[in-house]
């Protein structure tokens, strides 16, 4: 028997606490990845899920079987960004949401294991969007990020003062996309029990120099 890895308790990336904001560093990770558009309530974005989780579970099968080396399936992540962020905070209007939603996936498991999973995939049941799974290093450097209890509806005030009050009064500019991590499954859990990690990519903010 092998130890089996969870790396929602060995990486403190994936530890949040609800009602306060931490600035933690976040590793380069590897990733299943496919993109979309528009609103998440749509087929568009359940077929990209659909299509993540098997070939996730075909790859941690492979590694326990061909590597010795088992882990847990890591839990649905999305990046979402859109031309103006305030989108996801005043507006919330999802139309105009892009999104890429992700499962992460230890270094070891290299090209040739993700070719091998896709393949052993589409031989059953293929799902409809296999063809548009990547795999992807993903590098967010340092981060800002809290856990976020309740619906996904209710997440537009915390990113509010994530965005307008903590990060400038900590110094710092945000750089890259909004990241949320799906502690549960929001396909089973009440809306109220939802548990979200929402992280945003940050920089030191740049002063504009004093013109004389």
């Amino acid at each position: 028997m092998t130890d089996k890895t969870d790396f929602k308790k060995t990486l403190d990336s994936y530890r949040a606490t609800a009602g306060r904001f931490r600035t933690v560093d976040v590793p380069e990770l590897r990733y299943l990845m496919v993109d979309g558009y528009g609103n998440p309530n749509t087929p568009a974005f359940t077929e990209a899920v659909e299509a993540l989780y098997p070939v996730a579970y075909k790859l941690k099968f492979a590694s326990k079987q061909d590597l010795g080396r088992d882990y847990v399936v890591m839990p649905l992540e999305g990046l979402w960004w859109a031309e103006d962020m305030d989108a996801f905070t005043a507006a919330r209007d999802k139309s105009r949401w892009h999104w890429t939603l992700m499962i992460m996936v230890p270094d070891w498991t290299g090209p040739e294991m993700f070719e091998a999973a896709l393949h052993r995939v589409a031989a059953k049941n293929r799902p409809a969007r296999l063809g548009d799974v990547r795999l992807e290093t993903l590098s967010e450097g340092r981060c800002v990020q809290t856990l976020h209890v309740g619906p996904f509806d209710d997440e537009a005030d915390v990113l509010a003062r994530m965005h307008h009050e903590f990060i400038p009064a900590q110094g710092l500019r945000m750089t890259g996309r909004h990241h949320e991590i799906y502690l549960s499954d929001f396909r089973r859990a009440a809306p109220e029990k939802l548990r979200t990690i929402l992280r945003q990519p940050v920089a030191v903010a740049v002063e504009e120099p004093v013109r004389r």
